[in-house]
């Protein structure tokens, strides 16, 4: 055999390698993954998520928040959990992620204690699925759709903050950063819209929506796309040299439920990011807004399916993982 021919051989073993590795990590992902292990984890992690949310609302979207930005970093793999070490600065304190709620955190490492003080269970259930259990339990907590959550991944073995910057949406971002930085991780436009609904809930600084209502360009200081009643309302509440740490509703009509008031408030003008108003004002996005805004089954339907899809982005399998003891810890 020619070196030729085996390099050619080498180059397509490749390929197909790198095609069909997604399909094989979701092929390991199933929804009974512990029925033998633990068949009681989806209850023991969703009693946790119960008594967190009766202690505080901001539960809901800090476990929400703290999944997408586990995944587009790494992969789901809990490495966002990690905690910063003298050797190692973690993702958790890249600038990106230092707004990240404490009860996301919180959350699943005492969904982890939870499960592990079952004898049966100890040690077996990944930090990576009980939060993504937890984050399915958070949609449904708050009205959002049910769904069956695909199971089996394994922790991340590197956690840096090196590897976040330029990894997550920016609230800047327009249609065509949105769709590449989705489609990086296998996600579609309309997975992205969908994905993007998660603004329904929870919260933002002040810091992070500035420049829309002050310094948008020289000949308009407010981003034209904001409805002007909404701008005079986020000025009041966003005032120049207001604390950092103010923060406002993402959704100023239903702020606590899982809804597609978040696509209607686009129709006005009431996205709060610019990344969230585009959806609207580009017409290749905004005819999928129109549907959603008008028919919530439909768009949790693309919902569930878009947050599955993310689900498996970068899933550890193998020798790439393990199950960790402490969620904020390496092994």
């Amino acid at each position: 055999m020619s070196h030729l021919q085996v390099f050619i051989i080498s180059f397509l073993t490749i390929s197909c390698v790198s095609i069909f590795m997604p399909n094989l990590v979701a092929a390991q992902l199933r929804t009974n993954f512990y029925a033998q292990t633990c068949p009681n984890v989806e209850s023991i992690v969703r009693n946790v998520v119960n008594q967190k949310f009766k202690q505080t609302f901001v539960t809901i979207p800090a476990v929400l928040r703290l999944f997408f930005h586990d995944c587009f970093v790494e992969g789901c793999d809990a490495s966002v959990i990690i905690a910063s070490t003298s050797g190692n600065t973690a993702e958790k304190d890249h600038p990106d992620n230092l707004s990240l709620a404490g009860d996301g955190f919180d959350t699943v490492i005492k969904a982890k204690a939870a499960v592990d003080a079952i004898p049966s269970c100890k040690n077996k259930v990944s930090c990576a699925d009980i939060l993504a259990l937890a984050t399915r339990d958070v949609i449904q907590l708050s009205g959002g759709p049910g769904y069956a959550v695909e199971l089996g991944r394994l922790d991340g073995l590197t956690s840096k903050s090196s590897n976040v910057g330029g990894n997550l949406p920016k609230p800047t971002f327009n249609l065509d950063q949105l769709n590449t930085m989705f489609a990086s991780h296998g996600l579609n436009q309309a997975d992205m819209i969908a994905l993007s609904a998660a603004h329904t809930l929870g919260f933002s600084h002040c810091d992070q929506l500035s420049n829309r209502i002050f310094n948008f360009s020289p000949k308009n200081p407010v981003d034209p796309s904001l409805n002007k009643t909404y701008a005079a309302q986020l000025q009041q509440m966003c005032p120049k040299n207001v604390d950092p740490r103010i923060a406002i509703n993402m959704d100023p009509i239903t702020p606590r439920a899982f809804d597609n008031v978040y696509f209607q408030n686009l129709q006005k003008g009431m996205g709060l990011f610019t990344s969230d108003q585009v959806l609207f004002t580009d017409q290749r996005s905004k005819g999928t807004v129109d549907l959603w805004a008008s028919n919530s089954k439909v768009f949790e339907t693309a919902f569930v399916n878009a947050m599955t899809k993310l689900g498996r982005v970068g899933v550890k399998t193998g020798k790439n993982g393990n199950i960790r003891i402490d969620c904020g810890a390496f092994n």
